[in-house]
């Protein structure tokens, strides 16, 4: 099993198919309408999230990866929203734009955070984007390392036993989210993940694990696809490959909203692909991940942090490792009980005694103790080329393990000032020879109330000196 979450940075994803907009009308449903008998719904909120291919890239996006979506919109404001979510989390669009089709929208309306319906905007197939697809495949597959072929049936892929073909010729990494029952266009995939009954729709029903075990390698010959994943719901996943079988049972406790889910199970996976990961450790990710994700409403990602909670066993907990956004409400959360919150930051790369002591003489300090960590290129620029050690989820993953430390969050700057102004804790502790006003973020604490203290370094311990001990001694005597 993977001690730590793995650095996703250097992985290259190309995500190739169905793109759509997904549109959430949300309010309270208190009545009956009088002219049928159906809920009355007072919209409160608007949100757009991205969907089918898109939300793929999204969620590969999100866990740190670099890719790139290759897709069809139309040329009208829904389109453009897609891309503009997509861009601004860090996903490279080459959407191909067609004038005389819409967008595909899917509006779901819901209240009391049920779904009460949902409205599909489309138009199928998009046929003559096909040219354009190919070209543009041609040119990005040579920058990635994985292709993800995301289809949901609206026409983008109908072309996609050609589109894996050249992927193969390049030797590109072929994962299919499929649709439909003729398998036949997926040959030579590396990878498809079928749901439980998309995989009966086309091997026949599954009285039992060794039917699918049979069935699963009767699909693996027929099209040469070395590598199936039968995602089952509630019963888990099943890996299947000529000579192996393995299956993991599912992650969630409570299953709110299965939308998107299986866009996350295979954005993992090809994050997973695309550094080399053993096929069994990356399905091990995917089902953590979708078993956050129908934890969540509607069309949703997964979070390194969360990834790295469920890892050790607390998906729902608390404590441990969260980014900013998950720390804000859980800070005011244990203000609103009366803790009191402190917060000091720092590289933490060799974790010594002195860093240890220093981190249970904060904790004293009051009821929660958070700690911030730079980054692995702030540490860069800070400390020079050859910091960190240890990579940021390394870093993270040995502080949160100790019994003072309740959160841990990163942060990208050299200086946490935005990261304390934003979250706003009791008090913020730093060490040495610092004066209270020279500490980063120091005034927006001390202008809300909080304060600063100075606590003293434990002697003779450094994380340079233990670099320093560690460097070889050679002999220059001679014989």
């Amino acid at each position: 099993m993977l001690a730590t979450t793995p650095d996703f940075s250097k992985a290259r994803a190309l995500v190739v198919g169905d793109v759509m907009l997904d549109r959430y009308w949300s309010g309270k449903a208190a009545r009956i309408s009088p002219e049928a008998p159906v809920p009355v719904v007072q919209i409160k909120t608007i949100e757009d999230r991205v969907g089918g291919a898109a939300n793929v890239a999204l969620n590969i996006a999100k866990l740190g990866g670099k890719v790139t979506l290759l897709g069809v919109v139309g040329d009208d404001e829904e389109g453009r929203i897609v891309k503009r979510l997509l861009e601004a989390a860090g996903v490279v669009c080459d959407l191909i734009v067609e004038k005389s089709v819409r967008s595909i929208c899917k509006l779901r309306i819901v209240a009391q955070h049920q779904q009460l319906i949902r409205v599909d905007f489309e138009e199928t197939p998009i046929e003559f984007a096909q040219s354009g697809l190919v070209s543009r495949l041609s040119q990005h597959l040579p920058q990635n390392d994985v292709v993800v072929f995301s289809d949901y049936g609206k026409g983008t892929l109908s072309h996609v036993q050609q589109h894996i073909h050249q992927a193969k010729q390049l030797a590109v990494k072929v994962l299919v989210d499929p649709k439909g029952i003729d398998y036949r266009r997926y040959a030579q995939a590396d990878l498809i993940t079928p749901n439980w009954s998309e995989f009966q729709a086309v091997m026949g029903i599954c009285e039992n694990e060794e039917d699918l075990v049979i069935k699963g390698r009767e699909l693996i010959n027929t099209y040469q696809i070395p590598n199936l994943l039968v995602t089952r719901g509630e019963a888990g996943m099943t890996m299947l490959q000529k000579d192996q079988a393995h299956s993991i049972s599912a992650q969630a406790k409570d299953v709110f909203d299965v939308t998107g889910a299986g866009d996350t199970v295979i954005a993992v996976l090809a994050a997973c692909v695309a550094i080399c990961m053993d096929w069994y450790d990356a399905m091990y990710l995917g089902n953590l991940a979708g078993g956050i994700v129908v934890g969540k409403l509607g069309t949703s990602t997964v979070t390194i942090a969360e990834l790295t909670r469920a890892m050790h066993g607390d998906k729902d907990s608390q404590y441990g490792l969260v980014s900013e956004a998950e720390l804000i409400p859980l800070i005011a959360r244990a203000k609103a009980n009366g803790e009191k919150i402190i917060m000091t930051n720092g590289c933490f790369d060799l974790l010594h005694v002195g860093h240890v002591t220093y981190l249970e003489q904060a904790k004293a300090l009051g009821d929660r103790l958070c700690i911030a960590v730079n980054s692995d290129e702030s540490v860069r620029k800070l400390k020079g080329e050859s910091r960190p050690i240890n990579r940021l989820q390394e870093r993270m993953t040995v502080l949160a393990a100790l019994t003072c430390v309740d959160w841990v969050v990163p942060f990208s700057e050299e200086t946490p000032e935005n990261l304390y102004c934003n979250v706003l804790p009791d008090v913020i502790v730093k060490g040495g020879d610092y004066r209270p006003e020279q500490v980063a973020g120091g005034d927006c604490v001390i202008n809300a109330g909080g304060e600063v203290k100075i606590l003293p370094f434990v002697e003779g311990q450094s994380t340079t000196a233990m670099i320093n001990k560690s460097q070889p001694v050679w002999s220059t005597n001679k014989a």
